[in-house]
């Protein structure tokens, strides 16, 4: 029933051409506004399907989550959202197995992160997530071909998710109050933690992976 209703989100998603809507900012307000004060469930929704389909941009719905909503209740309603469709993906790929998940990444990715994230544990995973622009839906997918159990996970990927949600929302709410002086600053420290993440991930990939050339 549940890879149905996946298909069901793939279908809608693509049919309504909703993937260009999530992709223009002013679009998605105004579709989300639509729904008045049900947009929030609206937008919890978009959030579980953007971790479920790749293609769906992130960033962009948790910028308009702080427009919408402000900061603390945009943070509170992506957070939602994220968990929901990160233990999804995890579970996911956890029943349905290899030939499910290379549907939504490609096999070399799957083994490039799969031994090395197996083997360096639980801080790594929780950069991972920490890491802007890390694409975390992946990272789901990844995790639940492993042997992580489900508490860790979880316990990972909301921790490891919640501080871009803050900025993202902190970013999207001082648009709507015309504060370029903090979307800039927040946009600063996102660049930061991302190089900072991603030099250090990177350091410790080729040292993993130089070591099992050594070993074989």
């Amino acid at each position: 029933m549940l890879p149905l209703v996946i298909a069901m989100g793939f279908f809608l998603v693509f049919h309504f051409d909703l993937h260009g809507l999530f992709l223009n900012k002013a679009r998605f307000q105004e579709y989300l506004s639509s729904f008045g004060p049900y947009s929030i469930f609206v937008f919890i929704l978009v959030q579980v399907l953007q971790v479920l389909i790749s293609p769906l941009p992130g960033d962009v719905t948790g910028l308009i989550g702080g427009y919408l909503y402000g900061a603390t209740m945009g943070t509170l309603y992506s957070t939602v959202g994220l968990v929901i469709g990160s233990v999804v993906a995890f579970y996911l790929a956890r029943f349905l197995g290899m030939p499910f998940v290379e549907r939504f990444v490609k096999l070399s990715v799957i083994r490039k992160y799969d031994h090395f994230l197996e083997h360096k544990g639980l801080f790594i995973s929780f950069v991972l997530f920490l890491i802007p622009g890390f694409p975390k839906d992946t990272l789901c997918y990844i995790l639940g071909l492993s042997h992580m159990k489900t508490g860790n996970f979880l316990v990972i990927s909301t921790c490891g998710r919640l501080l871009g949600t803050i900025l993202l929302s902190i970013q999207g709410t001082s648009v709507r109050e015309h504060q370029d002086t903090v979307f800039f600053v927040v946009l600063g420290i996102m660049a930061l933690i991302a190089l900072f993440g991603y030099f250090h991930v990177g350091r410790w990939l080729r040292e993993y992976l130089k070591g099992r050339h050594l070993e074989s």
